[in-house]
């Protein structure tokens, strides 16, 4: 009977161990997975770390090039090679770059202005000139990307919140990057996810506010919703999410909202890259990991007739300094309580203009176009005036300027600190003339990199903005 009574007691005592046993593993296995749902996380992840995983350091490249036999730890075999590949040629195109900038020392171009080259295999523009902190490198890292970058585009989701967006307002560049990646995206997008190094969520922030938001009521709770709803999705019925919490994923969106909309899931906003017009360095936006998208309004779905062929140079400009513009945001209002109604013929400043004027009008005719901030940090204005020839002075706060990887602002614009608005026509007026011709040759060369055409052109908007996220991609800088 004692006997019985032991073995039962050490039975009971073995299988309560046993439990204790089941439950660390399953609890364990439970904290590995990733939840990207929650909005409030009670950890975070480095995203130099996730950076440094991604740009070829990982155990996987280590282990396909070691001595070591390949003993695959991985559930997916076929993608886990591809993805060794896809490292090793993005480590080849970085030791590329890495060399073309040591033979260049860093050393921006010797061209004080900008002219075009070819070159001598396919006739194409070579990009060279002032404009670029380093032209070389440029263009190396941008025949890289044409060479290898690989884009996925989810197909999860409906239209029109997902797969589709504005094409014919000021957020049209949403639209038209959208249409362009889903339809004519060419070499760059794959439908094998496995091959891609970067992977867009297709969704529009504008159309998430047109038809989810309710008018007037500033609660921007049903687009982070969405965006939460979006990436549960896509993390739950495909690995690549969770394999780098988002890293080398990314987002697009120019309407203002865009900053909010990505806060729907922790690691979208603090790892992924947001492509945003809205890049506001005090609201979150990141330079190393976010990408600045340059605003561009279409009237109808295009470019007005009188900006797609500005004057001759040797047409006098009348006015020094133009602006039209809303009341809104911080700077307007200082721009316009100095200079409205100034009565000075030099600079032109109206809230609204008048009915018998022409905005397009007055920036072909004005050597500079000022370019103030609203209620966010970009404006289309920047763009119009490249368009039009005319010189942008940026009067804004904690911007970062579109492609300033690779472009030098300074060699095609002007730049304002607001506490200086009063002086602005002593500003402008003491640039020497021959700086103006060098500024303004500068806009013409680089119209090019702000000029949307379907189908997409080399170095065009569209392949600026890829570029971009391929340099995010690579983790690495071109100065």
């Amino acid at each position: 009977m004692e006997i019985a009574r032991k073995y039962l007691l050490s039975t009971i005592f073995s299988l309560i161990i046993l439990s204790f046993i089941i439950i660390a593993v399953l609890r364990s296995d439970h904290l590995l997975q990733f939840a990207p749902i929650s909005s409030k996380p009670a950890y975070s992840v480095s995203m130099d770390q996730l950076r440094t995983k991604l740009s070829g350091e990982n155990q996987l490249h280590a282990v396909r090039n070691s001595g070591e036999p390949r003993r695959n730890k991985f559930r997916n075999r076929p993608a886990t090679r591809k993805l060794g590949t896809l490292e090793q040629r993005l480590a080849a195109a970085r030791a590329a770059m890495r060399k073309v900038a040591s033979e260049s020392g860093g050393e921006r171009s010797n061209h004080s202005v900008a002219t075009t080259v070819h070159d001598g295999a396919d006739r194409h523009s070579v990009p060279v000139g002032a404009i670029y902190h380093n032209a070389r490198l440029f263009y190396r890292s941008y025949l890289e990307m044409e060479k290898i970058f690989k884009v996925y585009v989810y197909p999860d989701g409906e239209i029109p919140i997902t797969h589709d967006g504005p094409c014919k307002d000021i957020y049209s560049i949403e639209g038209r990057f959208l249409h362009e990646m889903e339809h004519s995206a060419g070499k760059f997008r794959t439908n094998d996810p496995n091959a891609a190094h970067v992977y867009f969520l297709p969704f529009s922030v504008t159309w998430m506010v047109k038809y989810l938001y309710t008018p007037l009521s500033y609660d921007v709770t049903p687009l982070k919703q969405f965006v939460s709803d979006y990436v549960r999705v896509i993390s739950s019925k495909h690995p690549f999410w969770n394999k780098t919490h988002g890293a080398d994923h990314f987002m697009l969106a120019c309407h203002d909202w865009g900053p909010h909309a990505s806060r729907g899931n922790t690691f979208l906003y603090n790892t992924s890259i947001r492509v945003l017009c809205n890049a506001n360095t005090s609201e979150g936006f990141s330079p190393r990991k976010d990408v600045s998208l340059p605003e561009i309004h279409l009237y109808g779905g295009e470019v007005s007739p009188k900006l797609l062929s500005p004057p001759p140079d040797t047409t006098i400009r009348r006015y020094l300094a133009f602006f039209a513009g809303g009341l809104h945001g911080p700077i307007r209002p200082h721009l316009l309580h100095h200079w409205k109604n100034h009565h000075d013929d030099d600079i032109r400043v109206y809230e609204y203009l008048p009915k018998d004027l022409d905005y397009y009008s007055f920036m072909l005719n004005s050597k500079f176009c000022l370019c103030p901030s609203g209620h966010e940090v970009a404006s289309p204005r920047i763009v119009e005036a490249i368009y039009a020839e005319c010189v942008p002075v940026i009067l804004s706060k904690f911007y970062v300027l579109p492609f300033s990887d690779v472009l030098q602002w300074e060699a095609f614009s002007v730049q304002v600190e607001v506490s200086d608005i009063p002086r602005l026509k002593e500003i402008l007026s003491a640039i020497p003339e021959d700086k103006y011709r060098k500024l303004k040759e500068g806009v013409k060369a680089v119209r090019k990199h702000f000029t949307l055409n379907q189908p997409a052109k080399r170095f065009d908007v569209f392949h600026m903005i890829l570029h971009s996220i391929w340099l995010r991609r690579l983790n690495i800088e071109l100065r």
